[in-house]
């Protein structure tokens, strides 16, 4: 499965539903004008009942919101994406960069552990069918047992070999899941915002929804920076596995008989890590932008990222450990 291809359809899915936030700016300005009425009047009468002179600029903001709320997808939504698209294409270089890197490292570990057990007779066998029929060959009928016993190792190595693949794309198919799910649900939210950002600045024009305004702004950058701190999650993760790989990679060159199973196992642990920790995102989105009166919703979202995080384990726990039942199984 492409999972680039759904990421894509995401992406094309939030542009579709932009023209959506013009059908609700017809409401949003009957709200906002009314409620300008409002402001603007109490304010002046205020004013007047006080003997004071009347101060105009105040007055101002229901006619800049009621402006933004006329060119609501062109003016406030391309500002805030045209800003914060630079961040995603950044952290997204960034992940690419790791990825090849680590598909690079990959083939020569593989190439390496290939050319190691190719170049000890009592392992050729194992991974080159022309050395293993050569070796059969050269047996005589005496030797029945030693050949069984070559069958033997030889199927036992591609069961072993078969079932640590079987972890490895397991766990990196989870892996994506888990970057696909946080996509979803981000552009979830992104489109809800959205198309409801226009009624948020209409009620913001009222006394006492004033904190409306900046709630939707730090609402909708911080569910938009999702996908940027998930490109870094990622990144990290691809370097460690990077890191990893060029351990392995040196142990090879330097150790002909060097013992990779251990490396292994740190893999299929930090993919587990990995998986897990994706459903933070929201967490550590929510330290880097806040605003007056969030308070509650960083609450609600933090508790939601919590408790995401302890299914995704408790499944993946599962998982894993129907997997490795299983392969003990077969390994018997």
């Amino acid at each position: 499965m492409d999972f680039s291809n759904l990421h894509t359809i995401l992406r094309s899915l939030y542009d579709e539903m932009m023209p959506l936030c013009s059908d609700m700016a017809g409401v949003a300005q009957a709200i906002a004008g009314l409620g300008a009425l409002f402001y603007v009047a109490y304010r002046i009468w205020q004013s007047l009942a006080r003997a004071e002179p009347i101060d105009v600029f105040p007055l101002l903001r229901p006619f800049v919101i009621g402006f933004c709320i006329m060119f609501f997808p062109s003016v406030v939504l391309g500002t805030i994406n045209a800003v914060m698209s630079p961040i995603v294409q950044g952290t997204a270089s960034m992940l690419e960069g790791q990825t090849l890197d680590m598909q690079k490292y990959r083939e020569e570990k593989d190439r390496l552990e290939y050319e190691q057990m190719m170049n000890d007779p009592s392992t050729a066998y194992l991974v080159d069918d022309a050395e293993f029929d050569r070796q059969i060959d050269e047996l005589g009928v005496t030797e029945i047992g030693t050949a069984a016993g070559m069958y033997i190792e030889r199927g036992m190595y591609k069961v072993k070999k078969a079932i640590q693949n079987f972890f490895r794309e397991l766990l990196e198919m989870l892996f994506q899941a888990a970057s696909l799910t946080i996509d979803t649900i981000r552009t979830f939210f992104l489109i809800v915002l959205a198309i409801l950002g226009p009624i948020a600045f209409a009620l913001s024009v009222w006394d006492g929804f004033q904190s409306t305004l900046t709630m939707w702004i730090q609402r909708y950058i911080q569910t938009y920076l999702w996908l940027p701190v998930a490109d870094l999650f990622s990144t990290i993760l691809a370097k460690i596995q990077v890191l990893m790989l060029q351990n392995d990679i040196s142990e090879l060159t330097n150790n002909p008989n060097a013992d990779l199973d251990g490396t292994n196992t740190a893999y299929v642990i930090f993919m587990i890590i990995g998986i897990i920790g994706y459903f933070t995102i929201p967490t550590v989105a929510g330290w880097i932008i806040q605003a007056g009166g969030a308070g509650n919703y960083n609450r609600a979202v933090n508790n939601t990222a919590m408790q995401a995080g302890s299914m995704a384990g408790s499944v993946g726990g599962a998982v894993v450990g129907n997997v490795a039942g299983r392969a003990g199984k077969l390994l018997k």
